[in-house]
């Protein structure tokens, strides 16, 4: 793949020819998600669950790039009659996803790092990571959507190759 088949501009056109059922569903997919990533990193205060250690300034911004991209992402699959067919879809925007979920999460609360790197090695160590692996996420889910986003038009559905035969 080209590097101008995934322009931003390219990417941005096809925002801008999306029906509102694409757009609802980006909506609806970024809510989810930062329902998913957010309550059970109590980023979105809920009494099912807590942290031990405080929310972090920066795990607000994350959280609702990460679901704003990610609705986008969602909304990509979403056909029109008009729109191309589906492009590959990679797992960038899965790796994003949860990349993210360990970013904004509790150093101290996810049991994986506990595991590995015990309290103090969580705290000493992966704390001052979670900010680099919010970028990565982040890094990811927008290359995701770009590249979803700048193929879209790659390859006809049936439907509008016929159209464009007759």
């Amino acid at each position: 793949m080209t590097s101008s088949s995934r322009s931003p501009r390219r990417a941005a056109r096809s925002l801008t020819g999306w029906p509102h059922n694409r757009w609802a569903t980006a909506a609806a997919g970024a809510l989810v998600t930062a329902l998913l990533v957010g309550m059970p990193t109590d980023v979105v205060p809920n009494p099912l669950f807590s942290r031990s250690v405080p929310v972090q300034w920066w795990n607000y911004p994350t959280l609702a790039v990460t679901a704003a991209l990610a609705g986008i992402v969602l909304a990509t699959y979403i056909r029109t009659p008009d729109a191309a067919g589906t492009p590959t879809a990679g797992r960038l925007g899965s790796v994003g996803g949860v990349l993210s979920f360990f970013a904004v999460g509790c150093p101290v609360c996810n049991k994986l790092v506990l595991l590995l790197l015990g309290t103090s090695g969580a705290l000493s160590y992966w704390a001052p990571l979670q900010p680099l692996v919010a970028l990565a996420s982040i890094g990811l889910l927008a290359e995701a959507a770009l590249r979803r986003l700048a193929t879209a038009d790659a390859c006809p559905t049936p439907t509008a190759a016929r159209a464009s035969a007759a």
